[in-house]
């Protein structure tokens, strides 16, 4: 389906800002080949950091679990390492972005990956109408069930996986797309939703 490897992100972190001091507590990344997902890096981060009350109540990762997980400077260097240069993804993908090149930046090194593709914009282009496109909503909408609990890195990452893949299959289904490349995934995401259809016609056309 995928001709190119994507790596689905997903954080857990402390607040909404890396820029008012709040740092990542989890990270999945979930690589994609072949339409399935082939690999996994998953971890609790330790930033020295304390997790407010209300993110516990959230995620269910206590203060306990972060202080006595691997430190930062150690998860951030093998997060990049297993990314590579291949094209990343995210469920709201500006938010995982920012902390990722604000981690990164904080210890001296820079992301190689070679472009970003949101799986919350390309659900929206692709699936105009819908209610919500919160990932809980619109995995239901889908028909995609949590493997585990939602506002964990790796059920999360999972999740926006297979809607990147439910996608990708659609994009198959409706428009006999032969190979996804994920520049085309990036060319949806800058359309609007009411581009998208002639947009795919026209390059896919039988």
């Amino acid at each position: 389906m995928f001709n190119q490897p994507i790596v689905m992100l997903d954080f857990e972190t402390t607040g909404l800002s890396p820029a008012a001091g709040d740092r990542i507590t989890e990270v999945a990344a979930l690589r994609i080949a072949d339409g399935r997902i082939v690999e996994r890096f998953v971890s609790l981060v330790n930033c020295g950091v304390r997790v407010p009350f209300y993110i516990t109540q959230l995620t269910g990762i206590t203060q306990a679990m972060v202080d006595a997980a691997p430190c930062v400077s150690e998860v951030v260097p093998a997060l990049l390492r297993f990314i590579g240069s291949d094209t990343l993804s995210a469920h709201n993908a500006s938010f995982d972005e920012k902390f990722l090149t604000a981690e990164s930046r904080s210890l001296g090194l820079a992301p190689q990956y070679e472009r970003m593709v949101c799986s919350l914009k390309l659900a929206r282009r692709l699936f105009p109408g819908l209610p919500s496109y919160k990932l809980s909503a619109l995995s239901a909408a889908l028909g995609i069930r949590f493997s585990g609990s939602a506002h964990r890195a790796e059920a999360d990452a999972e999740v926006s996986a297979k809607v990147l893949i439910h996608i990708g299959e659609h994009l198959a289904r409706s428009y006999g797309v032969p190979h996804i490349e994920p520049q085309l995934l990036a060319r949806v995401n800058g359309l609007s939703a009411a581009k998208v259809p002639a947009f795919l016609h026209s390059a896919f056309a039988q």
